[in-house]
C-alpha cells in the first residue's frame, strides 16, 4: 500500500458533544442558526468515527507528550506538570528532550516531509522546540495559549514563531493557522504526488480561551492581563470559535482536493482533552482536569478515501498515543528499540471497524489525586480519595457506583491500576498543578 500523507488535526479543549457528528446542537450565529461543524461532520460521514476514544490526559501538555512520543507521558518529567506553565520558560527540564524519538522524527526517517502549524506547548528553546524534535518546519506558538489577535501569552510575551524566530503577523489566529496549513500542503503537493509524502500536525488553539471570534478584536485589550477571561464569553461565542476552526479545515480539505491528494491523505481529527467552561460533553460528566468521562473522552475522526470505507462507527477503545502509533505504522516508520512504544496501532480497525480488540487504558493525575482504568465495559475511578466503579457501557454518565455491589471486580481493577502505576516514575513533589480558576470564580460542574 502506498504511504499516505498524514494530517493530524488537534483542537484545544473541545467537548465530546460540541460537534454535530457527536450529537452537538445547532448554533446561533447572530440572527441566523446552523451547523457548528459541517466540514468536520463531512469528514466523519465519509470516514470513521470512534465512540469510545480518549485523550491520554484531561489537560493539554501531558496529552501532547504522549501524542508525539507514542509512550505514556508519565515517563517524562515535563509531562508531570499539569500543564506546563509560563514558569517553564528557560527551564532545561520542563520540556520534550530532543534525544527522545518522536512521531515526526521517525516519519522523517521513513521519508516524510514534516511540519507543525499551531500549538507546541512542550517546552521552550533553547533546550526544547519543534525543530529539535523532528519537524522540518514550525509556524505557531510555544505557550499553552495566546490572545487570538495580539498573539501574546498570559505573561504578555509575544508568542508567534517561524522556526525559532519571533514572527509578527496581523490576523485572527485560527485563520492564520488554517491558511498556513493550506500553504504547507500546496508547497509539498508536487513532492507528495511524486512519491514523497508529508506529515502535517495542525494543532489549533481553538476553542481555548480567551473567548474571541473573528469579530472580537476589541476584546484583546480587555483580557491582556488575564487570558483566562473569567468575566467573559458565552456559549454562542464558543460555538462560533469552533465554526471558524471548522471553516479552516474546509479550506484544507479543498486544497487537498485541488492538488489531487485527498484520496491519498489520512486526516485524523481530535481534541487534546475534554471541554472546558462553555463546552457540551453530554451525556458525560466533568471536563478538563477531570478523569471522569467528560475530561478524557474526546472526538476521534479518521478520513482517508484510499484506505477507510465511509460511514463507519466503531466502539474500539483507544487513546492519543495509539493514533500516533497508527500513523507511524501506516507511514512505514520503525520505533526506536531503546524507547519501546506504549501505543498500539489501530490499523486493523481502520480497515474493519468491527475488528475490535481489548485495550485497557490507564490514567493518573496529581490534581485531586485522581486515578482511572477503563477495561472493557468497566471503569475504576478515584477522586479525592473516593473510589468508584462504573459500567460505562450502561452508565456513561458515571452516576451508578457499583463498588459495593461488586467488591471483587473493584478489587481486581484497583490492583490492576496499582500494578500499572508501579511501572511509572512517581510524581515528584515539585510537579505543578495550574487550574486557573476555582469555585470562587464559578460554581462547580
Amino acid at each position: 500500500m502506498r504511504k499516505p500523507n498524514i494530517i493530524y488535526i488537534v483542537a484545544d479543549d473541545l467537548g465530546f458533544a460540541d460537534l454535530g457528528c457527536y450529537g452537538g446542537r445547532e448554533a446561533q450565529f447572530g440572527a441566523a442558526s446552523g451547523a457548528v461543524s459541517p466540514h468536520i461532520d463531512a469528514l466523519a460521514a465519509a470516514g470513521l468515527r470512534f465512540s469510545d476514544g480518549y485523550a491520554n490526559s484531561p489537560v493539554c501538555s501531558p496529552t501532547r507528550f504522549a501524542m508525539i512520543t507514542m509512550r505514556w507521558q508519565y515517563r517524562l518529567r515535563g509531562a508531570l506538570e499539569e500543564p506546563i506553565s509560563s514558569r517553564s520558560k528557560g527551564s532545561t527540564t520542563l520540556g520534550l528532550p530532543p534525544e527522545i524519538p518522536t512521531l515526526p522524527s521517525l516519519l522523517r526517517k521513513a521519508g516524510y516531509a514534516t511540519g507543525l502549524v499551531g500549538k507546541w506547548h512542550l517546552g521552550y528553546p533553547p533546550s526544547f522546540g519543534p525543530l529539535r524534535s523532528g519537524y522540518d518546519e514550525f509556524f505557531g506558538i510555544m505557550a499553552g495559549g495566546v490572545d487570538y489577535f495580539t498573539h501574546c501569552s498570559s505573561k504578555g510575551d509575544h508568542d508567534l514563531y517561524i522556526g525559532e524566530q519571533p514572527h509578527r503577523e496581523v490576523g485572527y489566529l485560527t485563520d492564520v493557522f488554517s491558511k498556513r496549513a493550506v500553504g504547507f500542503v500546496e508547497r509539498n503537493a508536487a513532492q507528495a504526488r511524486g512519491g514523497r509524502p508529508f506529515f502535517l500536525s495542525l494543532h489549533y488553539t481553538a476553542p481555548h480561551w480567551p473567548w474571541e471570534t473573528r469579530d472580537d478584536a476589541h476584546v484583546a485589550p480587555e483580557v491582556a492581563a488575564n487570558l483566562f477571561h473569567l468575566d467573559g464569553g458565552n456559549v454562542h461565542t464558543y460555538r462560533r470559535m469552533i465554526h471558524h476552526m471548522d471553516e479552516g479545515i474546509g479550506w484544507l480539505v479543498e486544497a487537498l482536493r485541488r492538488q489531487q491528494l485527498l484520496d491519498d491523505t489520512l486526516i485524523v481529527f481530535t481534541s487534546d482533552n475534554g471541554g472546558e467552561r462553555f463546552s457540551d460533553n453530554w451525556p458525560l460528566v466533568g471536563g478538563k482536569m477531570d478523569l471522569t468521562e467528560g475530561g478524557i473522552r474526546v472526538p476521534w475522526i479518521a478520513h482517508w478515501p484510499g484506505g477507510i470505507r465511509p460511514g463507519g462507527v466503531t466502539r474500539q477503545h483507544c487513546m492519543t498515543m495509539d493514533w500516533s502509533t497508527t500513523m507511524l505504522d501506516l507511514g512505514g516508520g520503525a520505533p526506536d528499540p531503546a524507547y519501546p512504544l506504549d501505543g498500539v496501532s489501530l490499523r486493523p480497525v481502520l480497515q474493519d471497524p468491527t475488528a475490535t480488540f481489548e485495550r485497557p487504558l490507564h490514567w493518573r493525575m496529581n490534581h485531586r489525586q485522581q486515578r482511572a482504568l477503563r477495561d472493557g465495559a468497566w471503569k475504576y475511578l478515584m477522586v479525592d480519595g473516593h473510589e468508584y466503579l462504573f459500567d460505562i457501557d450502561a452508565d456513561a454518565r458515571e452516576r451508578a457506583n457499583r463498588a459495593q455491589r461488586e467488591p471483587e471486580r473493584m478489587q481486581r481493577m484497583r490492583e490492576a491500576w496499582l500494578a500499572w502505576d508501579a511501572t511509572m516514575p512517581p510524581i515528584p513533589p515539585d510537579a505543578g498543578v495550574s487550574v486557573g480558576y476555582s469555585v470562587k470564580d464559578m460554581p462547580q460542574r
